[in-house]
């Protein structure tokens, strides 16, 4: 008997693709690749950007679809997507047997969106991890790395994602080191991934010398405790485990166009420590490190969470807790900052989410990111500009600034030798010098 269940891949990190155990994958005839828009011809990096997760805007509504392309469309940022899951359908089921339906449609969207187009090479079919070829078992896909056989199998489906998708210049190799924990020594293994890393970079830069890789795109955690780490703060203590495998990677890699991690402002013993807007801290503290690691290598946060679970904040908390964290990445040099947009099936609360699941009206984080990818570049110039007060934060550069109020309380402050007064935990943008 056929005994089919429904598996949900649990997670605050991760929204894993529905499907029922052991689905057997439709073939699908061949046909060529979709044509995309090209990416807007833009003078600055972005800088800032949305991961589509499982549901979002290509597989909607079409009300939803027109909406949420607006607000992603009014100013062209990064969008990313995944080859497998978040989605999309397994990309190659049996060897050789390519199915792109999905991810032709989720890129066709993000084109639409005038979005540049970022992929995340993650995950891998079942047979290239031990399953059985024509079947796509959800209920662990997202956990399980190929066998170290299948390393160039994977490499080989890369480049036929990216013949696929010309107009996709940049490609974060994996995510969060899922399957590359080796629970014996208790450590990354750092050997394995790097080994499936250089394979991928190489086929990669074979399809066209002038797409971007990166790596290890390897989760980084830290403890409130105070262990022995490279990096330590009143924010926690980094665990030395992750960064012992960058240092790997950085040392054994073929070569990089960009370094990518991910992480949490949270501990994992005791959440934002020692308050929700200095735990911000940790997120500066290993970019410094990365850069000073890597030879200035462009920094990337692929995912980055400041909520801890159950925390009862209001929306005007936690996007207040967003933009300064915002802040942080822009005054430490972060390249590129991926939010990972929590868009659910229904219709109902939809905390952080940039548009409403059952309408597409804007949502603050929406905001949020169209006034920082407009106003905050990569390359853009910062200028130093203080707050009298503490308690509000603010970024700047020639012709715009923006203000925070990390207080539960109005604060009226001087700012740009101007007094301004914010609510509780309110976000304000300034003109400066005539913009």
């Amino acid at each position: 008997m056929l005994v089919a269940g429904i598996m949900v891949y649990a997670g605050f990190r991760s929204d894993a693709r529905k499907q029922p155990v052991g689905e057997v994958a439709q073939a699908e005839p061949s046909s060529p690749p979709p044509t995309l828009e090209q990416p807007p011809p833009l003078q600055d990096w972005p800088r800032w950007g949305v991961t589509h997760t499982q549901y979002s805007a290509d597989n909607v509504q079409a009300e939803v679809t027109d909406q949420a392309r607006g607000l992603l469309a009014r100013v062209p940022m990064l969008q990313n997507q995944h080859i497998m899951g978040w989605g999309v359908g397994n990309p190659e089921p049996s060897p050789g047997q390519y199915a792109f339906r999905d991810l032709n449609r989720r890129l066709q969207f993000m084109a639409s969106s005038k979005s540049v187009p970022i992929i995340t090479l993650c995950c891998a079919p079942d047979w290239m991890k031990g399953g059985q070829p024509g079947r796509t078992d959800w209920s662990k896909n997202h956990t399980v790395a190929p066998k170290k056989r299948n390393f160039d199998d994977f490499a080989k489906l890369a480049a036929r994602v990216a013949r696929q998708y010309p107009t996709v210049k940049h490609y974060m190799v994996w995510n969060e080191f899922k399957g590359f924990w080796d629970p014996g020594s208790n450590r990354w293994d750092a050997e394995g991934y790097t080994e499936m890393y250089n394979k991928v970079y190489t086929a990669l830069k074979k399809v066209n010398k002038d797409i971007k890789v990166g790596g290890p795109y390897i989760p980084i955690e830290s403890n409130a405790r105070k262990d022995a780490s490279e990096i330590s703060g009143a924010w926690g203590t980094v665990d030395q485990r992750a960064l012992d495998a960058i240092e790997y990677w950085i040392e054994n890699k073929k070569g990089a166009d960009f370094v990518v991690v991910d992480g949490a402002s949270m501990t994992n013993d005791k959440g934002n420590t020692p308050d929700d807007f200095a735990a911000l801290g940790k997120f500066g503290a290993i970019t410094t490190w990365l850069r000073q690691k890597t030879g200035d290598l462009p920094v990337w946060w692929a995912e980055w969470y400041v909520e801890p679970e159950n925390s009862g904040w209001t929306e005007d908390k936690r996007t207040a807790v967003q933009a300064a964290t915002m802040m942080e990445f822009a005054r430490t040099g972060v390249t590129t900052a991926l939010y990972w947009n929590p868009q659910p099936k229904d219709a109902g609360d939809c905390p952080g989410c940039v548009w409403t699941p059952d309408e597409g009206r804007e949502m603050p984080m929406a905001g949020l990111l169209s006034g920082f990818t407009r106003w905050f570049p990569a390359g853009v110039q910062l200028a130093q500009v203080a707050s009298s007060d503490a308690r509000v934060k603010v970024l700047a550069q020639e012709r715009q600034a923006v203000m925070v109020n990390t207080a539960d309380a109005q604060v009226t402050t001087t700012v740009d030798g101007k007094q301004v007064t914010l609510r509780p935990y309110e976000i304000k943008w300034a003109q400066r010098g005539g913009a």
